[in-house]
């Protein structure tokens, strides 16, 4: 049996989707290490809801998936509220990774954070 390599759900409010989670693994990354994404609504930014829904989603993932690790963020460094939502989840920043990602002609600096599935926050 192939081993699931994508948990995606909605962020939804009042029925709606308003945004996304996700964690990505398997592959090139092998099945003990995944990756966060997300995005919400900007409307609704300030709220905490991309924090809870983080903390759920990485609660869930590790249950589903018993040989999932280590979950890791890895966000703008320009991007302090991405980055607070991480830290408030439980996640630790790791360091820089200097000259990571270009876009549009420009290369930027991404900060690495990760949680583990020994984390205290988690129990």
């Amino acid at each position: 049996m192939p081993y699931p390599t994508h948990w995606y759900r909605a962020i939804c409010l009042g029925g709606r989707p308003n945004g996304f989670i996700s964690i990505m693994s398997g592959s090139s990354m092998g099945k003990c290490r995944g990756t966060i994404s997300y995005a919400f609504g900007s409307k609704y930014w300030g709220r905490g809801i991309t924090t809870l829904a983080v903390k759920r989603a990485v609660s869930s993932a590790y249950e589903e998936f018993p040989d999932l690790e280590r979950i890791e963020g890895i966000v703008d460094v320009n991007n302090k509220a991405s980055q607070r939502v991480l830290e408030k989840a439980g996640f630790l920043k790791e360091g820089v990774l200097r000259k990571y990602i270009c876009i549009n002609e420009e290369t930027i600096d991404f900060a690495m954070y990760s949680l583990l599935s020994t984390d205290p926050i988690l129990h």
